[in-house]
């Protein structure tokens, strides 16, 4: 997406031009991590005790009995940003009141996020993936690369971060992991080849666990920079389980960006883990006729998507009334705005409704 930094206020609607191509010399401190906990049994009847360990088979995702489905769900805000709402009764309302099937932990990098406090940072990760999985919920732990847009440059953090977290969950089979949220101002071939140094590093503790490779021009396919879909297709990441992201934002980006990616979805594996139904600020009039049209079409194609965000700022992507985050209750839609009303309604029954 052609979209800045989200921050707790807006998201600038400029695009970042800041791109380093070195990565630090140094890999950031080892963040503590406890020993791995034998894993947790999803309770009945959850997303993961029917799906249970995800695999990509063609150009799906597919389930333990390697049937494609669709996974439904919501992406946090900035975990720095609005560390009160994601929680125990977050997750449970959306899980439970929603009948959502995963979040999306969005761990800035940069920001006031995981470089200023490594160890903090993924300790809370950590400790998130735990209650998600309580809960028998997907988790997308997201690496969220922005500003800069080369991933390259926080190449030692990842390895580290990524080191930490897979060895603290090995033994989960609800984890999904997202190396680079939205690369831009760099080339394909400079995000395949910091995929090609992480990816090892996730596969050494979990082997078997889907990941999802970030893609140019703010995850759109290359579609912000004039470019398509053939150069992954040409060029793709040669590891097993991997998907692509792809983020739109309904307002912003209507039926040619919607034709590329169903051209798209032919012949790559594709994961929406990030949309909204705003403009690609994050912040103006709701379109839900768009993001119908969008759900639709991803429902028709059995691409999971999450929505950006569950927080309790101004704008109107948050899902949450201001001050919902300080409080007890996420249950019900009195503590939802538009944009939540309409999402919940999504996922709970199919059809979009922010009444």
């Amino acid at each position: 997406m052609p979209a800045a930094t989200k921050t707790a206020t807006a998201k600038p609607a400029t695009p970042a031009t800041k791109t380093p191509t070195t990565a630090p010399a140094t890999t950031a401190p080892a963040a503590t991590v406890t020993a791995t906990a034998p894993a947790t049994k999803a309770p009945t009847g959850t997303p993961v005790a029917i799906n249970g360990q995800l695999s990509v088979c063609g150009t799906k995702l597919c389930n333990q009995s390697g049937t494609a489905i669709q996974l439904r769900g919501m992406s946090s805000h900035g975990l720095q940003f609005f560390p009160n709402c994601v929680n125990a009764g977050s997750l449970d309302a959306i899980r439970n009141d929603w009948n959502a099937d995963f979040i999306r932990l969005s761990m800035y990098v940069q920001e006031g996020g995981l470089e200023t406090d490594p160890t903090g940072f993924t300790n809370k990760v950590n400790g998130l993936v735990d209650t998600a999985t309580k809960l028998g919920l997907y988790v997308i732990v997201d690496f969220h690369i922005l500003t800069p847009g080369d991933p390259n440059f926080n190449l030692g953090l990842a390895k580290t971060f990524f080191a930490n977290v897979t060895a603290k969950h090995a033994g989960n089979n609800n984890v999904i992991y997202e190396v680079a949220n939205e690369p831009n101002g760099v080339s394909w071939t400079a995000i395949k080849s910091y995929a090609d140094q992480v990816i090892p590093v996730i596969r050494k503790n979990s082997p078997n666990s889907v990941v999802l490779v970030g893609t140019r021009g703010f995850s759109s396919l290359g579609l912000t920079d004039g470019a398509t879909e053939q150069e992954i297709i040409d060029d793709p990441v040669t590891f097993k389980n991997v998907m692509y992201t792809f983020h739109f934002y309904a307002a912003s980006h209507g039926a040619d960006r919607r034709a590329a990616l169903a051209r798209a979805a032919k012949s790559l594996p594709l994961f929406v883990s990030e949309f909204g139904s705003q403009t690609f600020t994050g912040d103006g009039a709701n379109d839900f006729a768009s993001t119908t049209a969008w759900l639709d079409l991803l429902k028709s194609l059995k691409i999971s998507y999450g929505m950006w965000s569950l927080s309790d700022g101004r704008e109107s992507n948050s899902a949450f009334k201001q001050g919902t985050c300080s409080g007890t209750t996420f249950k019900g839609t009195g503590v939802l705005t538009e944009s939540g009303r309409y999402i919940r309604s999504r996922i709970l029954t199919g059809v979009g409704s922010a009444n």
